[in-house]
């Protein structure tokens, strides 16, 4: 997989080649090609890797959640509260962290009691129970 590096040095190719991916419990380890020694992997340290996400193979789970990201949702006592923005894996269930101007940052817990329409694309439909809203907003 041809990815690109950013930002871009002077001295230094802007693309590489993926060789290697491995999970290392912790996160995943990459291996690039001409990134032999460490002081070439140092000269990418601090760098944006960016991939095209087609050239993912994505099982199901994973293409729902990239499919969620900026969807708005709605609850059905406080209209829109935002988009979502990030995808929190907890043990008992996920969270969803929503984004908006009215009333900031909420987290949704992903469940069936919350969550009451899930669409395939579209805006999605909560009911947000008492206390996960900051009402002094």
């Amino acid at each position: 997989m041809r990815v690109a590096l950013t930002p871009p040095a002077l001295k230094r190719d802007r693309f590489c080649t993926v060789v290697s991916v491995t999970d290392t419990g912790d996160g995943d380890l990459v291996s690039f090609e001409g990134i032999d020694d460490l002081t070439a992997a140092e000269d990418i340290t601090g760098c944006y890797v960016l991939a095209n996400r087609d050239d993912f193979e994505l099982d199901s789970l994973d293409a729902a959640y990239t499919d969620l990201m900026g969807r708005e949702v709605v609850d059905e006592r406080f209209g829109s509260l935002g988009t979502i923005v990030e995808i929190m894996s907890t043990p008992a269930n996920d969270v969803w962290v929503v984004e908006g101007d009215r009333y900031g940052e909420v987290l949704i817990p992903v469940i069936e009691q919350v969550v009451l329409d899930l669409p395939d694309t579209g805006t999605i439909s909560v009911h947000v129970m008492d206390g996960l809203i900051d009402m002094d907003k």
